[in-house]
């Protein structure tokens, strides 16, 4: 079975990909056709995430585990992409590099069988030009955490009062 995906850079100017990749491809090989179809340098980490309808970022697909073994870890070449995505599961988000957060929206169009000799994957449909730098974003902090927000955070936190360590049997100079 071949995906039909289309791959849209978050900006204010159009700029997407529409690619055909089997779906019994790695997550790291549509993450490669990415890099090559949006001509980026390819040399930077990047993350799928499972994204819901409304494009909440869910579980992560990693192009390299750094965690040092301390976390399990599901990686970009372990993973095919009809594991991480199907008529369910229609949407993820990929995000390359994480300085400069080059953000992406993916989401499955179609499944449609193989083309008797057809090269997969490849890029069926491209609108718009990289522009030079990634695009700003704008986060929003959950007003549970925010002054002006209706409920505000009253957890425990550092306001400088060296109690907070006492009552917390924390010491920040013995990290075991």
């Amino acid at each position: 079975m071949i995906y039909r995906l289309r791959v849209l850079l978050d900006a204010n100017d159009d700029c997407f990909r529409d690619i055909e990749i089997d779906a019994n491809s790695t997550l790291e090989e549509f993450h490669n056709v990415i890099v090559q179809s949006f001509q980026l340098e390819g040399d930077e980490m990047a993350s799928f995430y499972a994204s819901d309808e409304e494009w909440n970022q869910g579980e992560e697909y990693c192009l390299f585990d750094m965690s040092g073994g301390m976390a399990p870890v599901k990686k970009m070449a372990d993973t095919l992409l009809e594991n991480a995505m199907s008529k369910t599961k229609t949407r993820m988000i990929y995000i390359y590099d994480f300085l400069s957060l080059w953000t992406f929206s993916v989401e499955l169009a179609d499944i449609v069988s193989n083309v008797s000799g057809t090269a997969y994957p490849q890029v069926i449909f491209s609108v718009g030009e990289l522009p030079d730098n990634a695009p700003d974003k704008e986060f929003e902090a959950d007003p549970r955490f925010h002054e002006d927000g209706e409920e505000e955070y009253r957890g425990d936190i550092d306001d400088g009062d060296d109690e907070f360590y006492d009552e917390h049997s924390f010491d920040e100079n013995d990290l075991y």
